[in-house]
């Protein structure tokens, strides 16, 4: 019996262990975490030969899948990750690009025929892709995807009538088939030139070898010559989650000292004494059927006054919560991941208590110009994805030859600098009255379709004139302008 009692004593102490083992595994750490950040040891000085590819985190398809897989993950459940995500399509996007076609500069002069048609014709192609594609929401993802892949493949279709859509096509599915492994010329799933890594002929998608031409393929963070992208989150994915850590083990300390309402210190009191005084004041008692233990519940009410003798006393831990000193880390934490941003901390963490947009988004910024940068890149590959349109649709016969020549598309991404908008209207005024600034790019650079607000402004003229001549008939008026009704044509 007494042996008995042992063993389930032993069973009952083993559990608790195994339980508090198990609580404490998830928060552990490792102290030689910090030379091993991307699960493989470093690598000794002067061990690696050649030296080229030393500053490259990936060497290998399989590499740069498991940097891809570990950045998605934290695109989905890392709140910070989300959060700068977000906000760098919401800075980079907006509300969209809008795209003008027009003709080419000096194309009259060198004799060419400029005929305004061709300018239209090349517009409503491109405002029939950009509807068709639903192209704001499609840049959006591009975004999205650039900075989380550290890459984006756009593959291009093009039906009978010329008409371009875009797909997206996943990084995993470009991969090198099996029988070319090791031709450095067929290498991360794309096919190029034997000595020119910067010409891809070819990319394989799902095993198929698709042609260029029918790809654009968008890579972010590493040099011209290496064939695919890193994503933007790589180099402190480390931070992120030890902020998220951080969080959630602050969140879970004040949660256990909150649950905790008092703890009664019976003083020179015995275990049996403090066993009946427990028993004597318990509302619920509760076995756990895994350790057998029986604990004991008492409610307090709201407002409960408690009364005691002078052997015992009442502690309230909660009072003992102090969460400054951990989020001082956490903040240096989000500072370190703001600055491979390059963005102010308040656009990462959401708390503009220690920031001002104002003087934070001014031309001169570092955050204005990244983002500028950002979006003249933006605007690059979206021009290209633009000619394409035009090439597919001259080839079906949609548009004349001459328009690859002689039209160009013109885009406007959306204002980044905090702008004074009454002197921006009066430099824009005194540029148009002084001959270097025309109607269309005024428009262009306000948001406004040039077009359909002449077409606005032509229907508001319409209604003037009606109206007045209605007042002329409902007065009897002659025939002629009637004194006192004014009407612009």
């Amino acid at each position: 019996m007494h042996a008995l009692h042992n063993r389930s004593l032993t069973e009952q102490l083993n559990h608790r262990l195994s339980e508090a083992w198990q609580s404490l595994w998830d928060s552990f750490v490792d102290p030689r975490e910090a030379y091993a950040d991307d699960g493989h040891e470093w690598t000794a000085l002067g061990s690696l030969a050649g030296g080229g590819r030393a500053t490259l985190p990936f060497t290998t398809e399989q590499e740069l899948a498991e940097i891809r897989s570990q950045c998605r993950t934290l695109a989905v459940e890392n709140e910070f990750a989300i959060n700068g995500h977000e906000n760098r399509i919401s800075f980079l996007v907006g509300d969209g690009h809008t795209y003008r076609a027009t003709i080419k500069k000096g194309a009259a002069k060198d004799g060419a025929a400029t005929d305004p048609n061709l300018a239209a014709d090349a517009q409503t192609v491109i405002d029939e892709f950009i509807a068709e594609n639903r192209w704001q929401r499609r840049q959006q993802e591009i975004v999205r995807r650039y900075d989380r892949d550290g890459e984006v493949f756009l593959r291009f279709f093009v039906d009978t009538r010329g008409l371009t859509r875009v797909r997206f096509v996943e990084p995993a599915q470009v991969a090198t088939p099996r029988e070319l492994a090791g031709d450095t010329s067929h290498s991360f799933g794309i096919q190029t030139e034997p000595d020119d890594v910067e010409t891809p002929l070819a990319y394989y998608i799902d095993g198929q070898s698709v042609d260029a031409a029918q790809v654009q393929h968008r890579k972010a963070n590493v040099d011209a010559n290496v064939k695919r992208g890193l994503p933007l989150f790589y180099p402190v994915r480390k931070n992120l989650r030890r902020a998220e850590k951080i969080l959630r083990n602050m969140s879970v300390v004040a949660e256990i000292q909150s649950a905790i309402a008092l703890v009664r210190r019976h003083q020179n009191a015995t275990r049996s004494g403090v066993q009946s005084f427990a028993a004597a004041q318990t509302d619920v008692r509760v076995t756990s059927p895994a350790t057998g233990q029986t604990a004991s519940f008492r409610r307090f009410a709201p407002g409960t006054i408690l009364d005691s003798h002078g052997g015992i006393e009442y502690d309230f831990p909660a009072q003992s919560i102090d969460a400054a000193n951990f989020v001082a880390i956490l903040q240096a934490e989000l500072r370190a991941i703001a600055s491979r941003l390059v963005m102010p901390e308040f656009m990462l963490t959401s708390d503009a208590s220690n920031a001002n947009y104002a003087s934070t988004m001014v031309a001169e910024g570092p955050a204005v110009r990244m983002f500028s940068r950002l979006q003249a890149e933006l605007v690059e590959d979206d021009l290209a994805v633009m000619r394409r349109v035009l090439t597919a649709a001259v080839s079906a016969g949609r548009l004349a030859p001459e328009v690859l020549t002689l039209v160009e598309i013109q885009a406007a991404p959306p204002s980044l600098a905090v702008r004074d908008q009454l002197k921006e209207t009066q430099t824009l005024r005194i540029q148009h009255q002084s001959g270097i600034l025309s109607p269309q790019t005024w428009s262009q650079l306000a948001g406004l379709d040039y077009d359909q607000e002449q077409t606005n402004l032509q229907a508001a003229r319409d209604a003037v004139m009606q109206a007045a001549l209605a007042h002329k008939s409902a007065l009897g008026a002659p025939a002629g302008q009637e004194p006192g009704i004014e009407v612009s044509s």
